[in-house]
């Protein structure tokens, strides 16, 4: 036998708090309540961080039973372990490689027998599964019943049915994992057609041989056979075994292709599918029982209004609108009382430096610069993300953002792009740098990059006070509270609604230029619609998502207030060097509707978008700091008295719009693509598209002017 390296030399990142700590994996389909079950076991003992070489994040949990402690591994949520996505590749090589004691592979008692694909999968590479049945109160209102003790029969497994929300079902499921940990499974063997099954035969003895650790045989020859390139790939970087360089190997791997037909090799991956399908369904065919024509009938109800053609897109509008009315009704006073306190914190730190002796100039910078930018960050982004992102969770948690994704598919594909495209572009509308992480579940890797490099043009909660703000003082004539609102909300959505045309607009112009390709196909699920939980909700998007995202831009923001001090407070003759670029740059911002003032703000607002209209605010009244404005009104007179009129206000929407993404989102852009080059493109592309609109639209005006 051939001696390789060990396994156990590899380090997934986990974090045991004793060697005696069992590691147990937790896999399931998206939507089946896999985190629901983590964080009911776990509570709040978990950890989280990034799989080696993989931007993927993981979470990791921590809790003991009568018998053991254990830490649960909460692995990607995926459908299979084909390894299509970089998830999907996460999944497998932590089941394969990281050793797991056991794991428990969480369904959806709704549709189990889509679910078994995947605990299938998982029974061919770890004979230590655990099944755990979720969701069995839906099921229950669906009348959905399940023999959960002939479904352990049939699998050879043990199977446990949970409701997530229930607290008891979390020790329930500890209970059977200590009995499953002591006890040893002959799992359900799925028989594959005769050519297939006459090519493992021929490929297995030969890699029993090779005494590869870790890995089922039978299911490694089986990957080989269907050319799984990433395992190979994969095997090489956690065992130091090239298997495709040993000869012999190679040799069994054509024979076993002799005996398929080769002409029709393209397909053996479908026709492993279709034998685990057929397996499943096998499986559940005397366990699951429900009335077809009552099951999900709500469901499919809902589906006609929300997916069709008609009201579909109307839908989505309504929605988009409302939810910008409650972040813009919601965040104004908030947004408000925090600027007044802590600008009025900054006035008794300013005091406090100055009195322990810190040098007037560093106070100056430190306060006046850095802080006072911070300040800002955090009063205009905290509260609109603190009810954008919940409002997000809600309805992906709802199982209504895949229907957005359905809806958005065929528009996505005339563009040569995907239709999950549409989940990042929502996700964009919280945080550019959201967006981008979140192309993660596209599988193509031309689609992903398109979506990376496209995502800046839907407006991030950075730039909706910008916008709002614009949109209110030279649009909106009301002086009604929620009638302005309301108008407001309106043009808001009109105007992403432009943003989203954007959008398909560059994704075509990539997909027929430089990213050439035709559009993958996908298998999108609607998952049944279900109450959020509210406690879940809460936890992933304020501490997931607006926090983090906050965290990201109060790092990027607080040099860049030095600077921005440092540019309005020295001075070159008579004029600031903030004055003097203003000047420079007046031409070209001039021939886009704009001014130099207002292109120098955006170029300094690089690192938060927020800081802006602060940036021109300071500018032309020509002080040396960041200060707070009163109210819309002071504000409109100020920018009227600078020159600006309505065209000077599309104009800078439409640049607000479509220009260079915050350095966040740069940053991000790199650590996804790990391309400055695409990291570059992604600057420019959307900043070409905004000189281009400015100047279009302001060449418009003038001849229509001139005409009339």
């Amino acid at each position: 036998m051939d001696n390789l390296p060990s396994s156990s030399k590899i380090d997934f990142n986990i974090k045991k708090s004793s060697p005696k700590d069992k590691v147990i994996a937790l896999a399931g389909n998206p939507n089946v309540g896999k985190s629901t079950i983590f964080n009911a076991i776990t509570g709040m003992h978990q950890h989280t961080g990034n799989w080696p070489g993989k931007t993927v994040s993981n979470a990791q949990g921590y809790c003991k039973s009568s018998k053991n402690s254990y830490v649960f591994v909460d692995i990607p949520g995926t459908y299979s372990l084909m390894a299509h996505s970089t998830e999907e590749e996460v999944a497998r090589d932590f089941i394969c490689f990281g050793k797991p004691d056991a794991v428990v592979v969480v369904c959806d008692a709704t549709c189990l027998m889509r679910n078994l694909n995947l605990a299938l999968q998982c029974t061919e590479i770890n004979k230590n599964v655990i099944i755990c049945v979720n969701l069995l109160d839906e099921a229950k209102r669906k009348n959905v019943r399940i023999n959960l003790k002939k479904l352990s029969e049939k699998i050879g497994v043990p199977v446990i049915g949970t409701v997530g929300r229930d607290k008891k079902s979390a020790q329930k499921l500890l209970n059977v994992i200590d009995k499953a940990l002591d006890e040893k499974h002959r799992p359900f063997k799925i028989e594959y057609d005769t050519e297939i099954e006459s090519a493992i035969s021929i490929l297995q003895p030969v890699l029993a041989k090779k005494n590869i650790e870790g890995i089922d045989t039978r299911w490694l020859s089986l990957r080989l056979i269907d050319m799984d390139e990433s395992l190979k790939n994969s095997i090489k970087k956690y065992l130091g075994y090239d298997i495709t360089g040993d000869k012999e190997v190679n040799e069994a791997l054509e024979k076993a292709y002799s005996v398929l037909d080769l002409k029709n090799n393209e397909n053996i991956k479908d026709r492993i599918v279709s034998s685990i399908l057929l397996s499943a369904e096998s499986i559940c065919s005397d366990v699951v029982f429900y009335d077809k024509n009552t099951y999900d009938i709500s469901d499919r109800k809902i589906d006609k209004i929300l997916t069709s053609r008609r009201f579909g897109y109307l839908t989505m509008l309504l929605l988009l609108a409302f939810v910008f009315y409650l972040t813009i009704s919601f965040s104004n006073y908030p947004s408000e009382v925090l600027s007044r306190v802590l600008f009025a914190l900054g006035d008794k730190l300013y005091y406090l430096l100055t009195l322990v002796g810190v040098p007037k100039g560093l106070v100056e910078m430190l306060v006046n610069g850095s802080y006072r930018v911070l300040s800002w960050v955090v009063a205009v982004m905290l509260p609109p993300m603190a009810i954008f992102f919940p409002l997000f969770t809600l309805l992906e948690d709802a199982g209504y953002l895949p229907r957005v994704a359905y809806n958005l598919d065929k528009p996505f594909k005339r563009c040569c792009a995907c239709g999950k495209q549409a989940l990042t572009m929502c996700m964009g509308f919280g945080c550019n740098a959201a967006g981008v992480t979140g192309c993660r579940i596209i599988d193509s890797p031309r689609e992903r990059l398109i979506a990376i490099l496209t995502n800046v043009l839907v407006p991030c909660n950075g730039r909706f006070p910008a916008l709002i703000s614009m949109i209110t003082m030279f649009f909106i004539c009301t002086s009604f509270g929620l009638l302005k609102t309301a108008f407001s909300a309106f043009f808001l959505t009109a105007t992403i609604v432009l943003s989203i045309f954007m959008t398909f607009f560059a994704s075509w112009f990539l997909s027929k230029t430089i990213l050439k390709g035709v559009p993958s196909s996908f298998t999108l699920e609607l998952p049944p619609y279900r109450m959020p939980q509210i406690k879940e909700v809460i936890i992933r998007s304020v501490l997931d998502r607006t926090l983090f995202v906050l965290a990201r831009a109060i790092m990027v923001a607080a040099p860049a207030g030095i600077v921005i001090w440092i540019m309005a407070n020295i001075s070159v003759g008579s004029s600031s060097l903030l004055n003097i670029c203003c000047s420079f740059l007046n031409p070209v911002g001039k021939f886009m509707g704009l001014d130099g003032v207002i292109l120098m703000a955006f170029i300094l607002g690089l690192p938060a978008n927020e800081i802006v209209i602060p940036i021109i605010l300071m500018a032309y009244m020509s002080l040396g700091h960041l200060i707070p404005y009163d109210s819309l009104e002071q504000l409109k007179m100020l920018l009227v008295n600078n020159g600006w009129t309505w065209v000077t206000a599309v104009s800078f929407v439409l640049f607000c719009l479509m220009h260079w993404p915050c350095s966040t989102t740069l940053i991000t852009i790199k650590k996804e693509t790990g391309s400055i080059k695409w990291t570059v493109v992604s600057a420019i592309l959307p900043t070409v598209m905004g000189i281009a609109a400015c100047v279009i639209f302001n060449q418009v005006v003038r001849i229509i002017s001139m005409i009339f």
